[in-house]
């Protein structure tokens, strides 16, 4: 047993530059209680590493490397398993899959019906895993993309049609049976004799299933639904066989009907579950049949250009592409030419289409609507937006919050407890309450198949697959269940200002004319700003091409670094620039016109001032101007009950200005880029759970450092890798819509546990016999198994429901669109 506990890792490294790097790593895991040896080598990039796996595991070697700094290269797989029915089954497949030397992280989604399992490539493989699941008796059904879509298809249909003939037969034979024994119909022969010959072989059908299943388990020392179901038709069944032979019991212990109808229920309830499982997952399907199957190539042959079509696979990246009006762009890249407004909001959930032309950004899978595109593809494959997006949706469907422990741990306990229950109820209303042995063979089976752990193990799967799913459709990406955790506890969260709040941009605010009116004082500005490459210069250019602004020729342009710019204009020299560009030129500032600067600044803009001649002729204010929904946003999270603060690198002055605006009372001023992040974590110190809102670019440590990054995209060219949740859409709406859709999702999974835990706590003492003392009620074991049915599919049902769940901050969008 000591030597079976040795184990030895080799973990590949990335991130090491020096030997000094190697010797940190093994410093790091030869200090780890467990290990007896580590080695790193700097060459192969590798650790081995000799470990008594019973002092410590393969993920805490590689949370070690970690931890120094370096970052494990592990590979991931999703594998499609067929044959779970219950959360035992889950916990059976985890428990053998972690066994395996080389696999650090398992994660089974029942809902989904896969494996999402981390690996070692040095120490195992996925030849290994599927022995390991097969050996445990479930189907080992390929890997996630392995199988086409259609055959995954066909495997669903053949299940559900082997579900849905199961119980027709079951009905079909057990209701008329039932219905002549309730009528007291007599028969010229033998009742019992007669009902063994019709049921036997609809039994052994439709319960075949439920018995592999039970023994498999019982093979592998393990405890699930089906062990128990099969006790509990079993024990009908055989009673009823034994009774019919007069062999211990008597004819009146007749339950043919009984044990096969309870089968039926069985295969019901796993048919609607199949049914409604399968829509769980509809939203990837969606994305997924966004991907364009084609694409249309322009090769060069000779001097011409030829149009090929090619399956999309093919596309490279560098090719030049032709899409035309109603087809689906297959990449992602850059317009080369031709204009066409293209529907993106399959991606960002925009329902207005954007216009794109030359070197506009297009993403594969939206739709090009009205003219002809050439671009020229930069992302191919799996490297795509859509693709990406995908892949963060399964990821974020397979992983468990933490709230799912609870549920984890019931069902630990839950088979056992019940068969305990099961047998003490038998031998207490048979042997001490002197009952009649058909009553204690009926409170059994009435335990036995109304005690039901899948509602246990698909309150939370469910709900985080088809919220996160919601999600993606609405443009907010969830990154995993974790996050919609965290984000229901949120307390305080904190934007950056520049880009987030703002539009990132100077704009022109204020025109105040003073000694000419204000089109002449733009179009004067704008003239001598053409020529400057400051961004507030730009703004001006801008804003004067946004009027319909004509620009006049300047000459004799000159720039004084950090005051402003000059130039001659019709023979007189203009200024623009700050006060100390003015003073030294000698220009007078009336005190009116200093009431009217101060007024702009107190504002937090910048002010320019413009002069002609020897004397100020008027006054512009530019600033970073607020988003549309700033305002609306920040209004809607203070409501929520958050302390809502602005971070920036601005001065106070300007910064409370902004906040002011907006309604944003906690302000941290002045603060450097490499700042931001020690100030999230101030307030986490003071126990605060706290969400950083930033452009996923500039903030990523600060995003890193919150309890909840919330990364703004820009439209679909997207840092998908930033932050925990990340919207798609630059709309600081969809900030608060995915707090909302956290809390929903929460809620639901909430709802979900708490009505699988009442079902068994309410329904097990019942079937037990406990109200019969005083009100006579018992619960037959068919109503027991329809019970049963029900249970999943009402969770299931309760998941589906977010199907349709729109954010109130996205209702009050979609009223003003």
């Amino acid at each position: 047993m000591e030597n079976d506990s040795k184990k030895k890792a080799e973990i590949k490294i990335s991130g090491m530059h020096c030997a000094s790097c190697a010797l940190n790593i093994e410093k790091s895991l030869n200090e780890l209680e467990g290990v007896d040896e580590a080695q790193v080598n700097f060459g192969t990039e590798k650790a081995t590493v000799e470990y008594d796996s019973n002092k410590v595991k393969l993920h805490e070697l590689e949370d070690t490397v970690e931890g120094a700094g370096y970052d494990v290269v592990n590979e991931k797989v999703t594998i499609k398993v067929g044959g779970m029915t219950c959360a035992m089954c889950v916990q059976a497949i985890e428990g053998v899959l972690r066994k395996i030397d080389g696999i650090s992280a398992v994660n089974v989604n029942l809902a989904a019906e896969k494996a999402y399992v981390t690996y070692n490539p040095q120490m195992t493989s996925v030849t290994e895993m599927q022995k390991a699941i097969e050996d445990l008796g479930y189907e080992y059904l390929g890997l996630e993309g392995e199988i086409p879509e259609g055959q995954a298809e066909q495997l669903r249909e053949a299940d559900l049609k082997g579900k849905r003939n199961r119980f027709i037969v079951a009905f079909a034979v057990s209701i008329p049976l039932m219905i002549m024994m309730f009528a007291g119909v007599m028969l010229p022969f033998n009742m019992a004799y007669f009902m063994l010959v019709v049921t036997i072989l609809p039994f052994i059908y439709v319960s075949y299933p439920i018995f592999t299943a039970g023994y498999r388990s019982l093979q592998n020392r393990a405890l699930n639904m089906d062990v128990m179901y099969s006790m509990g038709i079993g024990v009908a069944f055989v009673s009823s066989v034994l009774g019919t032979l007069n062999i211990v019991l008597t004819p009146e212990f007749m339950f043919y009907e009984t044990a096969l109808m309870l089968a039926g229920f069985l295969m019901l309830g796993r048919w609607l579950e199949a049914r409604a499982k399968g829509r769980t997952g509809t939203a990837i399907k969606k994305l997924m049949d966004l991907q364009a199957k084609t694409a249309t190539v322009l090769r060069d042959e000779g001097e011409e250009s030829v149009e090929i079509k090619v399956p999309v696979e093919e596309v490279l990246i560098g090719d030049l592409v032709l899409v035309k009006p109603g087809e689906r762009i297959p990449a992602d890249g850059k317009v080369v030419s031709g204009e066409s407004y293209v529907d993106e909001s399959m991606i960002t959930g925009e329902p207005i289409p954007s216009l794109k032309s030359a070197n506009s950004h297009v993403v594969g899978g939206t739709i090009n609507q009205n003219g002809v595109l050439k671009f020229r593809t930069d992302k191919i494959g799996k490297e795509t937006v859509l693709a990406q997006i995908i892949k963060l949706v399964e990821s974020a469907q397979g992983s468990k919050p933490p709230v799912q422990r609870i549920a984890d741990l019931a069902v630990t306990y839950f088979i056992p407890t019940v068969l305990i229950i099961a047998i003490a109820s038998f031998i207490i209303w048979y042997f001490l309450l002197g009952s009649t042995l058909l009553f204690g063979l009926t409170v059994l089976i009435s335990i036995l198949v109304v005690a039901c752990p899948c509602a246990l193990g698909l309150a939370t799967p469910t709900a985080v697959t088809v919220g996160i799913g919601r999600g993606a459709e609405l443009g907010i990406l969830v990154k995993n269940g974790e996050d919609l955790e965290m984000s229901e506890k949120l307390t305080t969260i904190i934007f950056d200002k520049t880009g987030t709040l703002t539009k990132g941009k100077p704009e022109v605010t204020d025109i105040i004319g003073i000694t000419t009116d204000d089109r002449s004082l733009l179009q004067i500005a704008a003239s001598v700003e053409k020529n400057s490459q400051h961004p507030l210069g730009a703004a001006m250019v801008t804003k004067a091409m946004d009027n319909d602004i004509g620009f006049f020729e300047v000459e004799k342009f000159n720039t004084f670094g950090g005051k402003g710019v000059s130039a001659t204009l019709n023979d007189k020299k203009v200024l623009i620039g700050n006060r100390p560009l003015l003073e030294e030129n000698m220009i007078q500032i009336s005190t009116a016109d200093e009431e009217i600067i101060s007024k702009i600044e107190e504002e937090g803009k910048t002010v320019v001032l413009v002069a002609v001649g020897e004397v100020l002729s008027g006054v512009l204010g530019v600033a970073d101007t607020l988003k549309d929904n700033t305002p609306k946003a920040i209004n809607e999270l203070k409501k929520m009950g958050l302390n809502v603060a602005m971070i920036t690198g601005d001065n106070k002055r300007t910064a409370e200005a902004i906040a002011r605006a907006i309604g944003i009372k906690n302000v941290l001023a002045e603060v450097l880029p490499g700042g931001k992040s020690a100030e999230v974590k101030r307030l986490q110190d003071k126990g605060e759970i706290v969400a950083f809102v930033g452009d996923g670019i500039n903030d990523a440590p600060a995003l890193a450092q919150a309890d909840v990054g919330i990364a703004i995209g820009s439209g679909t060219d997207v840092a998908i890798e930033s932050g925990e949740i990340v919207l798609i859409k630059d709309d600081l709406l969809d900030a608060v819509a995915g707090l909302q859709l956290s809390k929903k999702v929460m809620g639901r999974i909430k709802l979900n546990l708490f009505w699988a835990f009442a079902y068994n706590v309410i329904l097990i003492p019942v079937a037990a016999g406990l109200l019969y003392p005083t009100f006579g009620i018992t619960f037959r074991p068919e109503y027991a198994g329809l019970a049963m049915a029900l249970s999943s599919v009402t969770i299931v049902t309760l998941s589906l429901l977010l199907k349709g769940y729109v954010p109130p901050a996205k209702i009050s969008e979609r009223k003003k669109h």
